[in-house]
């Protein structure tokens, strides 16, 4: 008995959008060299004291991009388009929230925080 495979050009484009073993590999590799030269850069103290916050914030984005471009599969490509721009929308989101909490727990706390007064100076307003 013959069958019929029917060819879609979505279901083309669907297995096209995600990675192959070989880019699933080497994000792996690079995450976990990125990962233990952080590690390195604090324990083993190869980078001076006054640049090791810097060192780190440099390799936690060249890490934060290899994973959004092996793994999550960010980019540019027309397939990979509407994986960038719902990563956008959700980064755009999640940078609003945590502003205007800051925002808000701020002026809370320059608003609603007692003033700097010794004890006896409260105890005479009584």
């Amino acid at each position: 008995m013959k069958t019929a495979q029917h060819h879609s050009p979505h279901a083309s484009s669907h297995a096209a959008s995600h990675g192959s073993v070989k880019s699933y590999v080497i994000g792996f590799g690079l995450s976990l060299i990125l990962t233990l030269a952080s590690f390195g850069v604090v324990m083993a103290g190869i980078v001076p004291h006054s640049m090791m916050l810097a060192a780190i914030v440099v390799l936690c984005v060249a890490q934060l991009l290899v994973q959004l471009v092996c793994f999550l599969h960010i980019g540019a490509a027309r397939d990979q388009r509407q994986n960038t721009a719902i990563f956008i929308c959700t980064a755009l989101l999640i940078a609003i929230v945590v502003a205007g909490s800051l925002w808000v727990m701020h002026n809370a706390n320059v608003n609603m925080m007692p003033t700097q007064i010794s004890k006896e100076r409260a105890m005479s307003h009584d």
